[in-house]
């Protein structure tokens, strides 16, 4: 493999990083990032008809694999970037993401969140240190806000998932992931905004060619699906799920980073990620989000696609309000 493809590269406008930009973030985060557990289930080997292994990245630090990529991100900056702080918008999970990682480098984070985010998770921003600025519930209200806020402190903009450095950050999962299961045939990770799937494709591929790649998507937010299907970033959508840390518009990158590396897609309702995560208590004893569930939801969904083989699969995040779970 050559440094073109294994360094950041650029598909028509869209920056990625490559292998080695995910390995230098894998360096880059080991003195602050958890490596989380490998879980394995016979009853639920049992009930998918493949061998499944959980990347459990709701024991990461801030409850999700957002922590990787916003660290990377604030460790990638210069000192004269880094004391102007940082800004991103988020409805939960990359904002606290953003805000540990900035107090590791002691530095500002502010977090634009939109209205009727779960309370658990603007808790949590707080409770980590940053500053909150409320908008409107629209993707155009969001990056507004963010921009007004970047304008008026001059914090650099982290992109939730459209940023090669937080790509990278967290793609360094997958590396932990193939290097804990040994050779894995498929992994399946929940689509949002595509930056999770994104960096797994890149480093999955690049430790591993032959490994096929699967996005689980809920039904109610499927512009990935759409996009794919159309062949252009569908844009027009208003996301109705209960998987709210799905409901991001898929990015530029993002889109040319599942073209490129043949992602397929799975979708899947609200009642079967509801399901999945009742699964996953059960078996797991681990409480994680919908958006989470989305993954076990789509194996099972699509047993034929998945049988005989061993599996990864991402559960991306357990934060989770206890007072309102979906049952």
């Amino acid at each position: 493999m050559n440094e073109a493809k294994t360094r950041a590269t650029d598909l028509g406008g869209a920056a990625l990083p490559g292998l080695e930009d995910v390995r230098d973030a894998a360096a880059r985060i080991a003195p602050y990032a958890v490596v989380t557990p490998v879980l394995r289930s016979a009853a639920l080997d049992a009930l998918a008809g493949a061998a499944l292994h959980f990347k459990c990245e709701n024991l990461q630090r801030g409850g999700a694999f957002k922590f990787r990529g916003a660290c990377n991100a604030v460790w990638s900056l210069s000192a004269a970037e880094a004391a102007r702080g940082v800004v991103t918008h988020s409805s939960g999970n990359h904002g606290n993401a953003l805000a540990l990682a900035a107090a590791t480098r002691g530095i500002a984070a502010h977090v634009v969140v939109p209205e009727g985010a779960v309370q658990a998770k603007l808790d949590a921003i707080e409770r980590a240190g940053a500053i909150l600025h409320r908008c409107a519930p629209t993707t155009a209200a969001r990056e507004a806000k963010a921009a007004e806020v970047q304008a008026a402190t001059g914090a650099v903009l982290v992109h939730p998932y459209a940023d090669a450095r937080v790509i990278a950050g967290q793609g360094t999962l997958a590396l932990e992931l193939l290097a804990q299961a040994g050779p894995l045939e498929a992994v399946v990770a929940p689509v949002g905004g595509g930056g999770l799937i994104a960096g797994v494709a890149i480093a999955g591929h690049g430790v591993q060619p032959a490994l096929a790649v699967h996005g689980a998507e809920p039904a109610g937010a499927d512009e990935a699906a759409r996009s794919l299907a159309r062949g252009e970033r569908v844009t027009d959508f208003v996301p109705d799920t209960l998987c709210d840390g799905l409901r991001g518009t898929l990015g530029v990158p993002n889109f040319a980073a599942l073209r490129a590396h043949g992602i397929a897609i799975t979708t899947v309702t609200d009642a079967e990620c509801i399901a999945a995560m009742r699964l996953l208590w059960r078996e797991l004893k681990l409480v994680v989000e919908v958006s989470s569930a989305t993954v076990l939801a789509a194996v099972l969904k699509a047993r034929g696609r998945f049988a005989g083989q061993r599996v990864g699969l991402v559960l991306t995040g357990g934060n989770v309000d206890l007072d309102a779970l979906p049952w």
